[in-house]
């Protein structure tokens, strides 16, 4: 199948529009605080799926089972055939109670997690939580990236300002920052408010839209039934706000969405995804989790629908009403 790519950053990378989240192949842990835990069969369909829909990078981390996601995840692309030239892997270290020295003492970690595949993009996961400051964290980072352990640095969660300095630190060093992987979906705009978007595109920094579907709220799923939620993690349901009263704010954008769909047709999900990686242009990415094949089919099946600009503005419309 033949997917546009684009350029993560200014980098050498080229990425599809929608990647695969891998927090559901994290095993025990905190993972498993969001999804039921999945085994090697289960992932390794879904990772098949993902790549038969044209999906060409998969995002994962350190903190998804201390290198059991990243581990999962390389041994289904190894037993479908998958060569490490032909996709791009994505991970983060996690800063807590940790400084910035243990980026290199743990890089060996993470590659043997990975059991060969190079490490396309390593991402400091928050900026918070830390006992090294950011600065020292980038110039870490860094320093891989000239051993050419890694093959492009990124950050997640970071503010307008904290972008700033972490391209400034690499920018000394005649490396471009990646990207930054933040919240966004239409039912979370605030990178219009808070400067990142406006900050990413003049840097030239590709942002990574985690939670695109709201934790499966604009799936449209729970406003058919209700009872679903108790189907969802706790910790999921207390993140995304899920309430009878949150139903009902959203339940306007819900029927958009579906009127789009039944006119493309393509599914509620699909079009979020659409407009997401659409709306702001090629600055915004996605990467959806999937705990079903089903799931990463229809993900990757919103890389062929095309919203025109009056059905963007619609729904950024609808979705400004109905978001806090």
């Amino acid at each position: 199948m033949t997917t546009t790519t684009r350029r993560l950053g200014r980098t050498d990378l080229e990425i599809t529009p929608i990647g695969l989240g891998c927090l559901p192949f994290g095993g025990p842990g905190l993972a498993n605080r969001y999804y039921a835990t999945l085994d090697q069969t289960a992932a390794t369909a879904i990772v098949r799926t993902a790549l038969d829909g044209g999906v060409t990078w998969f995002d994962t981390a350190e903190m998804y089972g201390r290198g059991h996601s990243e581990r999962t995840l390389t041994t289904a692309l190894r037993s479908l055939g998958v060569g490490g030239d032909d996709v791009v892997i994505a991970s983060k270290w996690t800063p807590w109670f940790r400084t910035a020295a243990s980026i290199g003492r743990t890089i060996g970690d993470r590659l043997e997690a990975l059991q060969g595949y190079p490490l396309g993009l390593h991402q400091i996961h928050m900026p918070h939580g830390g006992f090294s400051s950011i600065a020292a964290q980038v110039r870490a980072m860094a320093d891989l990236h000239r051993q050419r352990r890694i093959g492009a640095v990124g950050v997640s969660n970071f503010s307008a300002a904290q972008l700033e300095r972490a391209h400034a630190v690499l920018a000394g060093y005649g490396i471009p920052l990646a990207s930054n992987q933040v919240q966004a979906s239409l039912l979370e705009r605030r990178i219009e408010r808070d400067g990142v978007l406006d900050t990413a595109r003049r840097l030239g920094v590709t942002l990574i839209a985690m939670a695109p579907l709201h934790t499966g709220l604009l799936t449209g799923r729970f406003h058919d039934d209700p009872g679903q939620f108790r189907d969802v993690r706790r910790i999921r349901r207390r993140l995304a706000g899920f309430s009878p009263a949150t139903l009902t704010r959203t339940a306007p954008l819900i029927d958009e969405l579906r009127t789009l769909a039944a006119a493309h047709g393509a599914t509620p999900s699909q079009v979020a995804l659409a407009w997401l990686t659409s709306y702001y242009g090629d600055t915004v990415v996605a990467i959806p989790g999937a705990s079903k094949p089903r799931h990463a089919e229809e993900s990757a099946g919103a890389m062929a629908l095309r919203l025109s600009v009056a059905e963007l503005d619609r729904l950024a419309a609808v979705s400004a009403q109905v978001t806090p």
